[in-house]
């Protein structure tokens, strides 16, 4: 379930970047030849105002086919035909590269707007939350024994007992209290998953916590979590500061780690590749629809952010030649621009497989 998630996350982000791509290179004149929805080999398509509309057979995203935009383009035909994207403005050029980081910034707002119009499900304060709130586990430690247990991230404590006792305090230090108190005793512990509810048992052990060794626990981090909705105003306003401080964070964090690379003091250990992603698209889903739109979000962003990167291949890149193109008001040579893109598309590939493998180590370490 995890892996369709993934895909279906990447698809759409993939997509709405895409997609503004293509609406402003048509709003720029230029010739768009090819929207597809996934990649090839292609299973059919619809040619209609000059832009063959098409469905591949590998469904994690999309491209767009825009006239004259990669420098093979030109090599190939000789010819810079007016409604080609080298044959247009640099303001144009500029526009349509810097459209698809837009759409994926914008929609990260909308997903936010939404889950604060919505209701987040949002960690609150034992001591002053209300009925409507639920004990819930939010963290597992991997070896503890509720892993071993098999008890569900996201799941909604109703109730725990060992034999006849039944705790009445069901909240997270009613829930440390007595696990404490029943050291080495099988406690039943009453959850709910979605619409369904199910009973596991597990025995608290000592030496799980490190602060505290001597203290029982089961290896979850509990918190009382409620809705909180806003109203639409408060919503958009919140979406707007969320999406521009997610921004900046995400921005320096991407360019630290950028800066440690050439340095060669990175810690990539924190990095998450695919495979990383899908167990985090897991996570995020096991908490509701919410907590899944709120990671997309931020999913959105860091595809932003990783695009307007001033690397080759990429949207910034490009952008980067587009601005020398109109400093030195002369083209550059679409020779040395496929070489450069080529070049660069290589070594993000080879990042990717460097990821991936990371991914797998964290998995069977």
């Amino acid at each position: 379930m995890s892996i369709l998630l993934f895909f279906l996350v990447l698809f759409v982000l993939i997509l709405v970047h895409e997609w503004g791509h293509f609406i402003v290179a048509k709003k720029t004149g230029m010739r768009v030849d090819e929207f597809g929805i996934g990649f090839p080999p292609k299973l059919f398509g619809k040619k209609w105002h000059g832009t063959e509309y098409t469905f591949n057979a590998l469904p994690i995203g999309g491209f767009v086919r825009i006239k004259g935009e990669n420098a093979e383009d030109v090599l190939e035909s000789g010819v810079v035909e007016d409604d080609s994207f080298a044959a247009k403005s640099k303001w144009a050029q500029a526009a349509v590269l810097i459209a698809g980081v837009t759409m994926n910034v914008l929609f990260a707002w909308v997903l936010f707007s939404v889950v604060f119009m919505v209701g987040l499900p949002t960690a609150v304060d034992e001591e002053s939350a209300l009925d409507t709130a639920a004990l819930t586990v939010t963290q597992i430690l991997a070896e503890g024994p509720a892993a071993e247990a098999a008890l569900p991230l996201g799941a909604e404590i109703i109730g725990f007992s060992v034999g006849e006792t039944v705790a009445t305090d069901v909240t997270p230090s009613g829930f440390r209290a007595f696990t404490s108190e029943h050291t080495q005793e099988e406690v039943s512990i009453i959850y709910l998953q979605g619409d369904a509810q199910f009973t596991v048992l597990i025995t608290p052990e000592t030496g799980l916590i490190v602060s505290n060794p001597e203290r029982a626990a089961i290896g979850v981090a509990l918190s009382m979590v409620d809705t909180v909705a806003l109203s639409v105003p408060q919503a958009l306003l919140k979406a707007t500061q969320t999406t521009v401080t997610s921004l900046g964070a995400i921005a320096v964090g991407i360019g630290s780690l950028a800066v440690e690379s050439v340095r060669g003091t990175a810690d990539f250990s924190e990095v998450a590749g695919p495979i990383g992603i899908v167990g985090l698209v897991g996570d995020a889903a096991e908490f509701g629809v919410t907590s899944l739109m709120m990671f997309t979000a931020i999913i959105s962003l860091n595809l932003a952010v990783i695009n307007m990167l001033p690397f080759p291949a990429l949207d910034g890149g490009r952008l980067v030649m587009v601005g020398i193109e109109a400093v030195t008001r002369k083209p550059i040579n679409p020779k040395w621009v496929a070489r450069v893109n080529l070049a660069g598309f290589a070594l993000l590939l080879l990042l990717m497989v460097a990821v991936t493998y990371n991914d797998l180590i964290k998995i069977f370490s």
